[in-house]
């Protein structure tokens, strides 16, 4: 079978989007860094890398569903991770919106409460790797 030049890009685009998902699950398991954290260093690391490793402390607020238990750090670090890397509004608003499409599907809710409440605390880490996972995705056919 002769490998086209798109199949080798989706190939790659699939390997990155694993990578970004162990990262981030490993990073959130090593307790070095939070959901948000996790997936924003996991993305930067694969799609941004001229950004400083401090820019993963833009979001450091958004750990533990903002400190409150609102909104699940992955998603909002994932927000800030895809504005980040796409640096257009219209591009960055259309990804945000499938990433909470995609994520309300899978889990029903956005809510870090209502999804720990329902789940033990190891939901978090692989909800941080399958967040960072989704994104490096939709990164990479942009």
């Amino acid at each position: 079978m002769f490998w086209s030049k798109n199949a080798k890009s989706s190939l790659e685009d699939m390997e990155q989007a694993e990578i970004c998902q162990l990262e981030a699950e490993a990073l959130y398991r090593s307790g070095t860094h939070h959901c948000a954290e996790a997936v924003m260093e996991s993305i930067r690391k694969q799609f941004a890398t001229n950004l400083p490793e401090a820019v993963v402390g833009t979001v450091s607020g958004f750990g533990g569903g903002s400190g409150v238990g609102c909104i699940c750090g992955a998603v909002s670090g994932g927000t800030v991770a895809i504005g980040l890397v796409m640096q257009d509004k219209k591009a960055t608003t259309q990804l945000t919106k499938e990433l909470h499409t995609w994520f309300k599907e899978k889990y029903s809710v956005t809510c870090c409460k209502t999804i720990r409440a329902k789940n033990d605390k190891g939901i978090c880490s692989q909800i941080t790797g399958e967040v960072a996972g989704k994104i490096a995705e939709m990164l990479s056919r942009k």
